[in-house]
């Protein structure tokens, strides 16, 4: 499922964000959108984490939202090799980012799956301490992603 919502435009490596509203732009950037629909976006997440931090721990994040500006589930990946704060759970910097948008009529309910894969293969990158910070080739990172999912 995964596969069909990654490419590797929509993954950045080497985020250059220092704070978590330059991370959330930097990754609603790679999703192409028009301007005004990116700051719809944008304005969507920054609600979204102060219900809560979606800064899982372990140096990851998932922030996601869903919008009426999309008609389609959106993935974005990005890895910061400094690691941002993202007030996560654990207080700790985050480098790894799944950013996931969709929209609120989702009928194969693709959002909450595709929620819950990313959940999982954090928490296996987490438990066996996977290395993905050495990697630099987004199609490398994809690869590696795609072989979590299981």
């Amino acid at each position: 499922m995964l596969e069909k919502l990654l490419s590797e435009e929509r993954v950045k490596i080497g985020m250059k964000a220092k704070n978590k509203d330059e991370a959330l732009e930097e990754l609603v950037d790679l999703l192409k959108l028009p301007q005004n629909s990116k700051n719809i976006i944008l304005e969507a997440l920054k609600k979204r984490e102060v219900i809560g931090s979606t800064g899982i721990g372990r140096g990851i994040a998932i922030p996601h939202t869903r919008s009426t500006i999309v008609n389609d589930v959106y993935l974005a990946i990005g890895v910061s090799k400094e690691g941002i704060d993202f007030q996560s759970v654990d207080n700790q910097p985050v480098h790894l980012f799944f950013l996931l948008v969709a929209p609120p009529n989702d009928p194969g309910t693709t959002y909450l799956i595709v929620l819950g894969k990313i959940a999982q293969i954090a928490k296996r990158i987490a438990k066996e301490n996977i290395d993905y910070l050495s990697i630099e080739d987004p199609k490398e990172l994809i690869n590696l992603i795609l072989s979590l999912e299981g």
